[in-house]
């Protein structure tokens, strides 16, 4: 990585709020439970032969390639270990990750944080958000929340598919319906499809309800079978 791009990735995650930046030595094995407090993010150099997140940011730029663009405070690319073993992906930035650039920080974000944590507790299973990388589909917020549309999911889905390829995780939660279409390219509602295994090209991918759906208060049976995927999925991942 050159200096000039190492400083717009220094200023863009300075602009995040992040306060700590880690390099890990090749051959080193991933954190699994990092200290609490601020995001942080792990900097990689390129894979051999490949390209690390930090390239694909690098080329994403002050990106104008769908409309999303034209209402977004932030880019909200990802967050988390990029050589983490569980990568779950969402829909798309909402007002407070517009806001702060992050993934998952509002009301859905720390439902999401607390079936990490308190589910890899649970288990037994020594687990923090740190330690998985998330992101979404989009990553230029969707006016007034809406689903994103085919064109934009299409644009913003080639960097989703070079973030996966460059973490290759052991697998992937994919949150809700517009991240199972599109990473496994079907119709299939998300009540059908959830507690199963999927294949994005050769990685395991297991399909459950959003957590913003989760938060609505007539959904009581769908957070425990959402509990019950996340308790198969790192038993799987984990074990």
């Amino acid at each position: 990585m050159n200096r000039e791009l190492l400083r717009r990735h220094l200023a863009y995650y300075q602009d995040l709020g992040i306060k700590t930046l880690y390099r890990r030595s090749a051959g080193a094995p991933p954190p699994v439970e990092p200290a609490t407090g601020q995001e942080t993010l792990f900097v990689e150099p390129s894979p051999q032969g490949g390209e690390s997140l930090g390239d694909i940011l690098a080329e994403i730029g002050e990106c104008t390639r769908c409309k999303l663009h034209k209402g977004r405070s932030r880019i909200v690319f990802g967050v988390g270990d990029p050589r983490a073993r569980l990568v779950f992906v969402g829909e798309g930035p909402g007002a407070d990750e517009d806001a702060q650039g992050i993934p998952f920080v509002g009301r859905a974000g720390q439902l999401l944080t607390q079936m990490i944590e308190g589910t890899a507790r649970k288990e037994g299973i020594p687990l923090r958000r740190a330690g998985v990388y998330i992101c979404n589909v989009v990553k230029c917020r969707p006016p007034e929340n809406r689903t994103p549309e085919p064109d934009e999911t299409g644009t913003c889905g080639q960097f989703l598919f070079r973030q996966l390829a460059a973490i290759r995780p052991k697998a992937i939660c994919a949150l809700g319906a517009t991240a199972a279409r599109a990473l496994l390219e079907t119709r299939e509602g998300v009540t059908r499809m959830r507690g199963k295994w999927y294949r994005w090209r050769d990685i395991p991918v297991m399909v459950t309800y959003h957590p913003s759906y989760l938060l609505r208060p007539y959904n009581q049976d769908a957070k425990r079978e959402a509990w019950e995927d996340l308790k198969r999925l790192l038993h799987y991942v984990y074990d």
